[in-house]
């Protein structure tokens, strides 16, 4: 059983989510994510269980330590976590979830001391090589809260016993254990090469609660490089004209 602790989420598109721990209670945190805690509460960094947990979370797209945050003092103690990029936060009920749920692989933020992260590959070879998120995706197990971080604008929905939701990869977060995750060609060549969704879609069938994200980290990491690079090569052309100019005023000078 995680420790029953109690959060508010400040702010709209860059989220933080403040813990409130009672005495003894603690929240685990990926490293790096903490943004700024009360005096009497305790950093204890470590693997979390050996060697084989922090191999795990590497695979996972997390870093090889873990944090935990625990309240050593008599009285109520804060500790927040800020989300690496801008989006939302997600708060995950275990208890409520079935005690599982299912993430993308680099999801997790925080969670309730005695939450486990595992290590989840996917079942089938064709989700696992087009569907995006790899083999590989992180399982939450236990009864508590737990905290995952998405881009853009959070989307949750329930999905009906068959009902089948088809998805951009890369705009899945999380999904109930009951869920059937797998990937379905686009069809259509036209549609293939000039849809600009990709050759492959999620493909959902419930039952289960599926949570989605408007603007996956990927996308916007695609849209900065490209910006970055058209602003490097209309620069490359400004200074080629000066330089042009330049040569052509010796030129005539002569």
């Amino acid at each position: 059983m995680a420790d029953n602790v109690e959060y508010t989420i400040f702010g709209d598109d860059m989220q933080l989510v403040e813990i409130q721990l009672d005495p003894k209670e603690g929240i685990r945190a990926e490293a790096g994510t903490m943004l700024y805690m009360e005096k009497g509460i305790q950093m204890q960094t470590g693997t979390g269980g050996g060697i084989f947990k922090g191999v795990q979370r590497i695979v996972t797209g997390e870093s090889f330590f873990i944090t935990t945050f625990l309240n050593t003092n008599q009285g109520i103690k804060r500790v927040a976590f800020a989300a690496p990029y801008p989006g939302k936060i997600v708060p995950l009920d275990l208890t409520a979830l079935g005690g599982k749920f299912i993430c993308q692989k680099d999801a997790f933020l925080c969670a309730a001391q005695g939450i486990e992260i595992e290590v989840a590959f996917s079942k089938k070879l064709g989700a696992g090589l087009f569907g995006g998120e790899g083999f590989i995706l992180q399982r939450l197990v236990g009864e508590g809260l737990a905290f995952a971080h998405a881009g853009g604008t959070i989307i949750e929905k329930d999905l009906a016993a068959g009902e089948v939701l088809n998805v951009d990869t890369g705009c899945l977060v999380a999904f109930a254990p009951s869920v059937d995750y797998d990937i379905e060609f686009v069809g259509g060549f036209t549609n293939a090469l000039f849809g600009g969704e990709g050759l492959f879609l999620a493909k959902m069938t419930g039952p289960g609660k599926i949570f989605l994200q408007s603007l996956p980290f990927s996308r916007l990491a695609d849209r900065i490089k490209v910006a970055a690079n058209f602003k490097n090569v209309g620069e490359s052309k400004g200074a080629a004209g000066i330089g042009g100019k330049i040569v052509g005023d010796i030129i005539s000078g002569l």
